[in-house]
């Protein structure tokens, strides 16, 4: 019977550890570090429009034209990454700072803007080739990682300049019920150097501010409620005493069994 008694341990010592990991990706970033909270800084305030740089991945092509940049499909994809197509042909910037593209050659974009991009990229094509020619560039590189109470989780392209972390969040699908809206996170910097800002969105006029402007890189983490977190520990506290509930009713009619 010593023998039942001590498989009836391990398989609850096991579901209760089991039981114990389950809820762990709850408390990410709930740990508390030295970091600096960029409010009390103000750097966020200052952030510009994103300039180009090396590697960065360029969306290139002419509203005047659906298909391609030019009026023809370029035989080869000039220095690029990607096909064309309705949404544009993609380009890599390389380490020199140009950009390479049909019929005009390298383009030196690095350091300029997305609209100055576009203009300086709109006017050779209509110096060169293309009649009143309309040029869309987007930087399809620059993401941001959406975490935790949030209903779409994941990693999302800034499409455009100045994307605020409302919009980001509305395009992720909305807070779930149990997020606390008044303590969401954004984390961006090394390991070595994280800086976190709070963003209290119960605060109208979170809305406008500069501290939301999210940049490339940027961890978004929205953590549970207190709510939420109190139901989650019933529900682990549950979870732990029903395992532990039936190796005692094992036991007890093991015990029972051995003494008839």
């Amino acid at each position: 019977m010593r023998n039942y008694t001590s498989i009836c341990l391990i398989i609850g010592i096991l579901l209760l550890l089991t039981s114990c990991s389950s809820k762990q990706y709850q408390y990410l970033f709930d740990q508390k570090y030295n970091v600096t909270d960029t409010a009390s800084k103000g750097s966020d305030a200052a952030v510009g429009p994103y300039r180009i740089k090396a590697q960065d991945i360029l969306q290139i092509r002419n509203l005047q034209s659906i298909k391609y940049i030019v009026d023809e499909a370029p035989a080869t994809n000039a220095g690029g990454s990607g096909g064309g197509g309705a949404a544009g042909q993609t380009f890599q910037v390389e380490d020199d700072g140009t950009v390479a593209l049909p019929v005009i050659g390298h383009v030196k974009v690095a350091g300029l803007t997305r609209p100055e991009a576009a203009k300086q990229i709109e006017e050779l094509y209509r110096t060169n080739l293309l009649k009143d020619p309309i040029i869309e560039l987007k930087i399809v590189n620059l993401k941001v990682t959406i975490l935790g109470e949030i209903k779409g989780q994941g990693n999302y392209t800034l499409t455009k300049d100045r994307t605020t972390l409302v919009e980001m969040i509305g395009e992720a699908g909305g807070l779930t019920d149990k997020a606390n809206e008044a303590n969401v996170k954004i984390i961006r910097g090394d390991q070595k150097n994280p800086q976190v800002t709070e963003i209290n969105l119960r605060d109208i006029q979170s809305i406008n501010d500069p501290r939301a402007i999210l940049q490339s890189g940027d961890v978004i983490y929205i953590a549970q409620n207190k709510r939420a977190v109190r139901n989650d520990k019933l529900q682990n506290l549950s979870v732990i005493t029903q395992p532990v509930l039936l190796l005692l009713n094992t036991a007890l009619i093991i015990f029972t069994l051995s003494h008839r």
